[in-house]
């Protein structure tokens, strides 16, 4: 503590003792009030005091000391000499700058100075425009003005401007912000220009005034782009063909009078319901407003703008580059444009933004509206018409005069290049948090995650980010395709989308957390192109499956299964316990190529009142269509029974009176052909069951160890490249080993055993000769006779075994007497493969006896004592 602090607080203890003292009283006083002391004071004074401590109180501000961060430093020797010196055109353009720029500040004092030639990393000064340096990236995925935009968000860390009021001094590379992986706003919209511009697009960077939230990147107020819905194009209903023979509807006997009078209230309820709700959305929008900003008007930001032309742009919009999302050109998040370029021009803003950018045109070459520095314009010109005096006899002719232009020099920054290590990488450490507007977005690296996982979106219901509601889950390179998953945890639903190739072709799944197993609530959309039995949907109940079809050969189009309670079964479970099916209902499109009266609309199978329901489709001409009902024989269940048929069985309405009725054999012939029918739908019914299953286990394997699809060309993440890579290395070192084995002197051994003599003479040369060779001789043999061994041996076996089942043979069991067959048969392949082995060492023992004799001929330490006379 200071001694000031010290004398204050002696001084006020002090005090507060000659004011509050048990013993003396109040004020020195003896602690009586009566006529002679003063009065004590009322709740009115003592309010007063308090409100004038307040006032004195607010009076003490306390201003917190600016944070000064020091500025980062480079090694220059890491730079190229371009990032150095200036070439002498750069030195030109910078002089032409410098001359515009006092103009500018001479005409026109009122407006802020102009940002053209900050110094980069080096120091050096170095011309804006040179600074963009158009580049097309090798991925796929930048190509297109959104991707290139969300990777510039994602892949840097943004720093503010300090102060913000004022525009950087200092303006760093492309290659230099990727390498760091943070930046200004301005280096931003330099490095997303660079790749729209490589591109094809026509973009500029731009440099104005922005609100407090789009300088600081503040998105708490703004929707999540993912939750916002796009505009779908509303498709006209189309009108409903009407057909030349219909039943006349009846006549509308309601009132008119009361049909308006009704339609009147609606309408007032929902003008009501409208303004009701507006008036919400007001209020809301009023509490969420941001609080006033000192600074308003005054905080410099740095965008994009693309206009239309190129790349097929229809509309102009600018690009926020700190977000990465586009913006219409009369935002109100963008409050001026002082100066906008690219790589080839400066253009300075001439117009008025006291109405922020609304209203503001782009025309590049209109003079009084965009005021261009470098003559090069490649915007066409407004021409002004010259009007010329003829009245003047004393007309002087002009000169034509050619003015040199000034192009732009080409940037000195260096190419820009990305791995593709980096680029899936996206993120500064592989993560990224976003916060809007009660929700979160959480992005990550590709292949960071075990999982897949690539983005998390977090949805709550307040404005805290705590009372959690929605979360959905985006994924990439999965094996199982998965690619999105939502999860609901107010109605504990979840969702889950796959992308095509999957096994059963699933599509989308949609199911309770809680009841995850079979037989329960569950939506299956599958990919029915892929499909061979066309299964385009599969909903299940506990009592209940519905399944839809599409583009079927038999024009099967909806089946509908109702199952029944299980029964309880006491004991040892035989078989699978399948639900009992109660009802198939079955429905048909039109088959063009056979009578309606014919052709099967509605099949059901009532498998609990054992009866099987027909309806037939309608005829064109006809308001009703034919039916017919069977009841199943009592013995339609049994395999390979006869079905017995009684004409009290079957019930039919025919719309056509005319047309004859079938025989009795024709419709036994049905009847069999529907009951067999019967079994293939409930057949097919317990596949679909057993498929149901089958995903489900799938589905809990690949939770349980997800995998990830990875490139073969990916050597660093592809584990079974690098293991392939691992083997090649093992199998060529074994191969040099194995080579250097071979290389090892053959003759070694057996000029030890002749004491290593220092100089081999002819008498040597024939004893090694004959040493090596009888000990070849030695071991072919041995050889040989190792091998016709095992082969007796193996002979020796079979034939105990033999003689075992001659005297088994009346009493074995098929059984044993399989295994005989089968150990015979394993004996007889090993013999013949010992009889093949021994032929083959027979044939190769001569060649390889002749192949040393000849190599001991050759050798260079013996080849001169068994040289041919």
């Amino acid at each position: 503590m200071s001694e000031e602090t010290e004398k204050i607080d002696t001084v006020n203890e002090h005090e507060a003792d000659e004011k509050i003292d048990p013993e003396k009283g109040v004020e020195n006083g003896d602690g009586d009030n009566g006529e002679d002391g003063e009065a004590p004071p009322t709740e009115g004074d003592i309010q007063k005091e308090v409100e004038n401590l307040k006032a004195e109180l607010e009076k003490i501000k306390v201003e917190q000391p600016k944070e000064v961060l020091p500025e980062e430093k480079f090694d220059l020797e890491e730079f190229d000499q371009s990032y150095r010196e200036n070439l002498p055109k750069e030195k030109l353009v910078l002089a032409y700058a410098e001359n515009f720029r006092r103009q500018y500040v001479h005409l026109y004092r009122d407006r802020k100075p102009l940002l053209l030639n900050p110094v980069n990393e080096c120091g050096v000064e170095k011309f804006v425009s040179t600074t963009i340096r158009p580049t097309q990236l090798q991925f796929p995925e930048v190509y297109d003005w959104d991707g290139a935009s969300e990777f510039v968000a994602d892949y840097l860390n943004f720093e503010p401007l300090n102060p913000p009021t004022d525009l950087p001094k200092r303006l760093l590379s492309s290659t230099t912000v990727l390498n760091r992986q943070k930046g200004n706003c301005f280096e931003y919209s330099t490095l997303l220009c660079s790749l729209l511009i490589g591109n094809g697009y026509d973009a500029y960077v731009v440099s104005g005034y922005a609100t407090k939230e789009t300088c600081l990147m503040d998105e708490t107020r703004e929707i999540c782009p993912l939750l916002q819905k796009k505009e779908e194009a509303v498709k006209e209903a189309a009108k409903k063909e009407v057909k030349k023979y219909t039943v006349k509807p009846p006549k509308d006997l309601t009132s008119k009078f009361e049909k308006m009078m009704a339609s009147r209230k609606v309408a007032e309820r929902e003008a009501e319901e409208a303004k009701r709700r507006k008036e919400e959305e007001e209020k809301i929008a009023e509490a969420e407003k941001p609080p006033p900003d000192p600074l308003f008007g005054l905080r410099i930001h740095s965008w994009v703008l693309v206009l239309q032309g190129k790349r097929e742009v229809a509309e102009s919009f600018f690009i926020e580059p700190l977000t990465g999302l586009s913006v219409p050109l009369d935002t109100h998040q963008y409050l001026g444009i002082e100066s906008l370029w690219n790589h080839q021009n400066y253009w300075v803003n001439m117009q008025d933004c006291s109405d922020g950018v609304k209203g503001m045109k782009y025309d590049l070459g209109d003079c009084t509206l965009w005021e261009f520095m470098f003559q090069s314009n490649e915007k066409p010109l407004l021409e002004i018409p010259e009007f010329h005096d003829h009245d003047d006899d004393d007309e002087e002719e002009e000169e034509d005069e050619t003015e040199k232009q000034l192009d732009m020099p080409p940037s000195w920054v260096k190419a820009i290049k990305i791995t593709l290590r980096d680029f899936q990488m996206r993120c500064p450490q592989g993560k990224k948090i976003k916060l809007y507007k009660k929700s979160k977005l959480e992005k990550f690296a590709h292949y960071l995650q075990k999982d897949g996982l690539t983005a998390k979106l977090s949805v709550y219901d307040d404005n805290e980010l705590k009372d959690l509601v929605q979360v959905k889950e985006f994924f990439n390179h999965r094996l199982d395709k998965l690619y999105m998953r939502g999860y609901n945890h107010r109605t504990d639903w979840v969702i889950e989308h796959y992308y095509p190739g999957r096994q059963r072709c699933l599509k989308e799944h949609t199911y309770k957390r809680s009841a995850s197993g079979p037989e329960n609530e569950r939506t299956m959309v599958f990919y029915h192109e892929a499909r061979v039995d066309g299964l385009l949907k599969r909903e299940e109940t506990p009592v209940e499956m519905t399944e839809h079809f599409k583009n079927r050969d038999d024009f099967l189009y909806y089946r509908h299964i109702l199952f029944g309670k299980r029964a309880k079964k006491f004991g040892p479970s035989e078989g699978p316990n399948h639900r009992p099916i109660w009802k198939i209902h079955e429905k048909f499109h039109r088959n063009k190529d056979i009578p309606a009266n014919e052709d099967i609309a509605d099949l059901v199978f009532s498998i609990q009142e054992e009866k099987i329901l027909l309806t037939y489709h309608t005829e064109d001409v006809r308001v009703s269509a034919s039916t017919r009902e069977f009841i199943k024989p009592p013995n339609a269940d049994e395999k390979g029974a006869t079905l017995l048929m009684t004409p009290d069985m079957h019930t039919t309405f025919q719309v056509d009176p005319n047309q004859s009725s079938k025989k009795q054999v024709e419709l036994y012939q049905m009847l069999v052909d529907l009951v067999r029918r019967e079994e293939k739908s409930r057949n097919k019914v317990r596949d679909s069951e057993q498929e149901v299953r089958d995903i489900l286990n799938d589905r809990m394997k690949e939770e349980v160890a997800s995998e990830l699809e990875i490139s073969v060309y990916d050597t660093e993440r592809n584990e079974k490249a690098k293991k392939h890579r691992k083997e090649l290395e093992r199998l060529q070192l074994e191969e040099k080993m194995r080579r250097q084995d071979m290389e090892i002197d053959y003759l070694a051994p057996f000029i030890a055993q002749l004491g290593d003599p220092e100089k081999i003479n002819k008498e040597t040369a024939f004893r090694l000769k004959e040493a090596a060779l009888t000990d070849l001789k030695k071991r072919l043999i041995d050889k040989a006779n190792l091998i016709q061994a095992r082969f007796e041996k193996e002979t020796e076996a079979l034939q105990k075994k033999q003689l075992w089942f001659q005297q088994h043979q009346v009493n074995m069991s098929p059984e044993d007497e399989e295994d005989y067959m089968s150990y015979c048969s394993e004996m007889m392949f090993r013999l013949n493969i010992f009889e093949a082995r021994l032929n083959r060492h027979r044939e190769l023992a001569p060649q390889k006896y002749m192949a040393l004799e000849q190599r001991i001929r050759q050798d260079s330490r013996l080849a001169e004592f068994f040289m041919n006379p």
